[in-house]
């Protein structure tokens, strides 16, 4: 969808891109309802933009360009932020919150995903959910709901948002460095939502192979 567009997203928050950004960000990370935004590719494309002077705050003269470090900095407290809230409405709400039935904004198979992630990697899971589309909105809310202690889960929390708000955003900003890419922006965003959507099309093919083996076994 056009409006899902993470640089058509960014242009129509206009002044206000890097609130706008930010608010995506705690969406996707802390509500459920959340696990279709573009995280991947909005980070990276708001680090190019910012090395191109195209994201600034709103002031009463002229247009203050947004530092890549404050960026960074707002960015992954977005994302931590988010992942608290998540966490605490999976251990408030308890597996009653993964026992809902299927709609449009809840699918039981995310949540099947959400727990094989869990048992394949256990505590790093959460640092690594973070790399990963949709799981990064179930995980920190499986976290809470398998009573992970908290403190376990801040620590490597902290290591996630850090690796991924700021990584994956400096990685955009260096990159627009670069000349030809930052002539060349919308190929290297289209390069780049492709390659974030390597992890889902794993997922999707693996779950066809095991959807097709569990057939033939019955």
């Amino acid at each position: 969808m056009e409006w899902l567009e993470p640089e058509t997203l960014i242009q129509s928050f206009g002044a206000f891109a890097m609130i706008g950004v930010c608010a995506i960000v705690f969406i996707e990370t802390g509500l459920l309802v959340g696990f279709f935004l573009p995280g991947d590719s909005l980070l990276f494309v708001v680090g190019l933009m910012i090395s191109t002077g195209d994201v600034v705050f709103p002031t009463a003269g002229e247009p203050w360009p947004v530092p890549i470090w404050l960026a960074c900095i707002m960015i992954s407290s977005s994302a931590w932020l988010g992942d608290q809230t998540g966490y605490w409405i999976g251990r408030k709400s308890g597996p009653a919150i993964f026992n809902k039935q299927d709609s449009k904004l809840f699918s039981q198979k995310n949540v099947a995903k959400t727990n094989s992630f869990f048992e394949r990697y256990g505590a790093r899971a959460i640092i690594l959910a973070h790399f990963v589309p949709v799981m990064r909105t179930f995980v920190p809310v499986a976290a809470g709901i398998g009573q992970m202690p908290y403190r376990n889960f801040l620590k490597y929390n902290f290591i996630g948002v850090i690796g991924w708000g700021t990584g994956v955003t400096l990685l955009g900003y260096f990159l627009g460095k670069i000349p030809f890419v930052a002539e060349h922006v919308e190929y290297f965003t289209i390069g780049f939502v492709v390659v974030s959507s390597i992890p889902i099309a794993y997922e999707v093919i693996k779950a066809r192979r095991e959807h097709k083996a569990e057939t033939l076994v019955s």
